[in-house]
């Protein structure tokens, strides 16, 4: 079976069609961290987007591109951070009902975005039968339209649409890195990248204790986590069959780096630049620590994936 991969004119119509009901985040750098690191990094901020991270986009698109019939009959999704808070307000922005299934131990901070979107929460326990098991009931009885969180043609169309930005601003980055969970952003980057620029460096950043993407992709094959354990709790998900197809062809490398260097790469830009990011935001930023040499003299576009954290339960004092 093909799989439906997004062209450079979807992710160009994508970008017209969700550009008025987005923000257009800001690119940062830092000195201090240039200094330190020996590069040059720009920052595309989509902590700064609207529900603090960048599934605001694809769940924009996704939403938007829904027939008529099924607009009224709502959208649905299983998911404990981020895809939830999105679809949650995209829907809103419709006015559509949203139906969410969140596990039982997600993050507070994310339980209270998803229900002051005014989705309608059902809690489930923390496996992933159980939220599929839970979805399917909530689809047979509200007849609502499932969008995945990134296998998706939709939503890979309008994760794309955040590394156009930045290279609108910068077009002359040497390299960009993403953080890799399920493979949206990462999909979604990597094919406009490549699509307009074979000679840019693509590479993807994940950590260590959930290095699923990276065996996979070193080994050619899809290979799902087990028992992923890391603070980066937006990267415990595994690579569908059309990110893994999308990254295996798309992407140079992928880096995986230590719990340590994430919380040392999260700090640095809290300390240093003074915004807030998610331990997976700093996964890329933590590649380049690592891997100084590697990146030193390079022009470097860092995609910082959200800034929702529990201000309560940091990985390190503040």
């Amino acid at each position: 079976m093909s799989l439906k991969i997004p062209t450079l004119e979807d992710i160009y119509t994508t970008h017209k069609r969700i550009k008025s009901l987005i923000h257009k985040t800001p690119v940062l750098t830092s000195s201090s961290i240039n200094n330190i690191l020996g590069t040059s990094i720009s920052f595309k901020c989509e902590n700064f987007q609207k529900v603090g991270a960048f599934k605001f986009r694809g769940a924009t698109n996704a939403c938007l591109l829904l027939e008529k019939e099924n607009i009224k009959n709502g959208v649905t999704t299983h998911s404990s951070g981020n895809h939830a808070a999105a679809l949650s307000l995209a829907a809103k922005q419709l006015n559509t009902p949203a139906y969410i299934v969140m596990p039982e131990n997600a993050p507070l901070i994310k339980k209270k975005a998803v229900a002051g979107y005014g989705a309608q929460i059902t809690y489930c326990k923390a496996t992933l039968k159980d939220r599929e098991t839970t979805l399917k009931q909530i689809q047979k009885k509200t007849n609502a339209t499932f969008i995945h969180p990134y296998d998706n043609f939709d939503i890979i169309s309008g994760q794309a649409t955040c590394v156009k930005e930045l290279l609108k601003e910068n077009p002359d980055l040497d390299t960009i890195i993403v953080p890799i969970g399920g493979g949206g952003l990462m999909s979604g980057t990597a094919l406009y990248c490549k699509l307009t620029n074979p000679k840019l460096k693509i590479f993807g950043a994940e950590p260590l204790m959930a290095n699923d993407a990276y065996k996979s992709y070193k080994k050619g094959k899809l290979i799902l986590a087990d028992s992923p354990k890391t603070i980066a709790d937006g990267l415990l998900t595994s690579l569908s069959p059309l990110t893994f197809e999308i990254i295996k062809n798309n992407v140079d490398d992928i880096f995986t780096v230590s719990e340590q260097s994430i919380i040392e790469a999260m700090r640095m830009v809290w300390e240093r630049m003074k915004i807030i990011i998610e331990p997976s935001s700093a996964v890329p930023l933590a590649a380049i620590i690592e891997n100084k040499t590697i990146f030193r003299n390079q022009k470097v576009g860092i995609i910082i994936s959200g800034g929702n954290i529990d201000l309560e339960n940091l990985p390190f004092k503040p």
